[in-house]
């Protein structure tokens, strides 16, 4: 997989986070609270325009939450 910059990159990621929230019916709170991330964060990463980075320890504790590889949310689907 290849991203043309950092905004790509945190776009794809926002939206399989989202994807796998979504299928996994939990809101946002429920999901930050899991993860042990704020909610403003999550809310951050997931939006569409985001452009704030993350850590591979929060997509991992996400992963985990939600029950999927971590490579899953880097997949432009």
């Amino acid at each position: 997989m290849y991203f043309n910059n950092d905004a790509d990159l945190y776009r794809v990621i926002g939206a399989n986070i989202k994807h796998y929230r979504e299928q996994a019916k939990l809101t946002q709170v429920q999901l930050a609270e899991q993860a042990k991330i704020s909610i403003s964060y999550l809310s951050k990463i997931e939006a569409a325009g985001c452009d704030k980075s993350l850590s591979i320890s929060v997509l991992n504790q996400i992963a985990n939450v939600l029950g999927v590889e971590i490579m899953e949310f880097f997949k432009e689907v």
